[in-house]
C-alpha cells in the first residue's frame, strides 16, 4: 500500500496557494516516501508558493533526509500579468514583478516544515551546474516552455541515483487537453528514450519514472 500523508499535512497542502491537485500530490507523496529510503535529498524544481514541497518536505523528515526546492521566484511564462494564472496577490508592489518567496515562507512556516527544506533562490540551470549530490527523487514543475523544461531536464537528470525516482508534472499527451503545451511530455519521452528511465506510474498529469540505467 502506497504510503500516505498525515492528515494534518494534507490539509495544509490543500490550504497553500497552488495548481497541484490533491490526487496527483497523493501520488508525489508516495514518491518521495519511496525514494526517501535511498537517504538522499528530493528536490523539486518549480516552489511556487510551496504548495507540492509540504509533500516533499514531510515525506523528507519521515524518512530523515532533506528536501531542495529550486526556484527564482519570480514566476514562470504563464504566471506574468495578462496571462490565466497570474496572481496580483504575489507580486511586489515595491519593484512591480512576482516575488513568491514571501508566500512560500509562509507556507513552510504554518505547515511547520521550515526546518526540513533547503530553500534555493535561482534559475535553475544555474544551481543545476553547481550541484553535485546524488538524488533519491526529482521532481520537475518549473517552466513550461521546450527551453526551461528541457533544460530541467538536462541539468538535473544526470543527477538522480540508481534505483531513485524522476517524477514529471503536467504530462499532457494531447496538446488540447491543457494551456501548458507539450514540453513537459516531451520531456516524459525524452526520459523513457534515454534508456536511463522505466516507468513506474501514472496518476492523471503526474509521471513517476524510475533511474534504471545509465545514459541520458
Amino acid at each position: 500500500m502506497a504510503a500516505a500523508p498525515k492528515p494534518e499535512t494534507l490539509a495544509a497542502f490543500e490550504a497553500a496557494k497552488g495548481f497541484m491537485p490533491v490526487r496527483e500530490g497523493l501520488a508525489l507523496y508516495a514518491a518521495a516516501a519511496e525514494a526517501g529510503a535511498l537517504g538522499l535529498p528530493l528536490l523539486e524544481v518549480g516552489t511556487y508558493c510551496g504548495r507540492s514541497t509540504i509533500l516533499l518536505a514531510d515525506a523528507a523528515r519521515e524518512a530523515g533526509t532533506t528536501a531542495v526546492t529550486v526556484d527564482h521566484h519570480r514566476g514562470s511564462e504563464e504566471q506574468q500579468p495578462g496571462w490565466d494564472h497570474h496572481d496580483p496577490d504575489v507580486v511586489d508592489p515595491e519593484v512591480g514583478r512576482m516575488d513568491t518567496l514571501p508566500a512560500f515562507r509562509r507556507t513552510l512556516f504554518r505547515a511547520g516544515l521550515e526546518d526540513h527544506v533547503i530553500a534555493v533562490v535561482g534559475r535553475s540551470g544555474q544551481v543545476a551546474k553547481v550541484w553535485g549530490t546524488p538524488l533519491g527523487l526529482l521532481f520537475i514543475d518549473g517552466g513550461h516552455t521546450d527551453e526551461h523544461a528541457g533544460g530541467d531536464y538536462e541539468g538535473w537528470a544526470p543527477h538522480v541515483a540508481d534505483g531513485g525516482l524522476l517524477v514529471i508534472h503536467d504530462v499532457f499527451p494531447d496538446p488540447v487537453d491543457e494551456w501548458t503545451g507539450q514540453a513537459p511530455y516531451r520531456v516524459y519521452l525524452r526520459a523513457l528514450a534515454s534508456g536511463a528511465f522505466t516507468e513506474v506510474s501514472v496518476t492523471d498529469s503526474l509521471r513517476v519514472l524510475r533511474r534504471t540505467g545509465p545514459g541520458i
